[in-house]
């Protein structure tokens, strides 16, 4: 039986003059919780949607209930999974109207034969799905993001995790880079440059999509490590150094097929919590 070891993030970017000890704790609850339930036999793939599904709806993050409206008001929102095993994914982007859109992205990946569902298509499909609506945006989101100097300020929560069978999965969602413009899509929902898992890693990024959306920066990870060699930790960071190379800024969490895991990132800080083969929880903001 393999030591499950999970890691989460609640996005990348915080600021000196504020105090993380609301996200700090729930992380710190969702990290021992969920590595239970591994242990217990849960599945990677459900641990990850049920971790970030629960990210979501804490409003702590600008993501689900946390999420920020677009430059026209409307709440946008993206997510994507992976399962490492199968490689199937399932993602949602400009979704409208829904509590949960990791659920959302779940539901495509196992009841259609696509991958990325965007917009009133989207909406349609989750409508038919029966998942869960926001009867009222205005009274329910309670945007997370503070004022934020960056000229590209920056929002998402993910989840990785390897299972007591070896199995690999990711998981992330988002509200999106705040006073977005209406349409744009981000990294968070392009599977390959913010979400990936395949057989050898399970990688979830946060931070300025457009430029992990250049580097494909998740399944660059993958791809360091199958073909140059390289542990997880230098997969990890020679693919924030490429994005860092483009002009982006921001973070990831991995963990592979061996067990080991990591979060590194190059903005200022990103909330973190991880949960290592010998039960040690670690979390972080700074």
């Amino acid at each position: 039986m393999t030591a499950p070891v999970l890691a989460l993030h609640g996005g990348a970017g915080v600021l000196a003059t504020r105090s993380y000890e609301a996200e700090i704790t729930h992380l710190t609850t969702l990290a021992k919780r969920s590595r239970k339930e591994l242990l217990a036999g849960k599945s990677a793939l459900d641990t990850v949607v049920d971790a970030v599904a629960d990210l979501e709806a804490s409003g702590l993050y600008v993501a689900g209930k946390g999420s920020s409206p677009n430059v026209d008001g409307r709440y946008e929102l993206d997510a994507a999974v992976m399962d490492g095993l199968s490689r199937q994914a399932g993602a949602v982007s400009a979704l409208t109207g829904f509590l949960s859109p990791i659920r959302a992205a779940r539901a495509v990946m196992e009841q259609t034969p696509h991958v990325l569902l965007v917009g009133r298509g989207a909406e349609a499909f989750c409508d038919k799905a029966g998942l869960m609506k926001v009867e009222n945006p205005d009274r329910y989101y309670t945007p997370a993001a503070d004022p934020d100097p960056r000229p590209f300020p920056t929002g998402t929560v993910g989840a990785v995790a390897l299972d007591c069978a070896g199995r690999l999965a990711a998981a992330t969602s988002t509200g999106g880079t705040l006073n977005k413009v209406w349409g744009r899509v981000g990294d968070t929902a392009i599977i390959g440059s913010g979400t990936w898992a395949d057989e050898r890693v399970a990688v979830s990024c946060t931070g300025q999509g457009e430029f992990f959306m250049r580097a494909n920066a998740a399944a660059d990870v993958s791809s360091r490590v199958r073909y140059a060699g390289h542990n997880l930790a230098a997969g990890v960071q020679g693919a924030l150094e490429d994005v860092a190379r483009l002009g982006g800024e921001g973070g990831l969490i991995a963990v592979d097929a061996l067990g080991e895991v990591t979060a590194r990132f190059n903005s200022p800080g990103m909330k973190r919590a991880i949960a290592h083969a010998d039960g040690a929880i670690e979390v972080a903001a700074g």
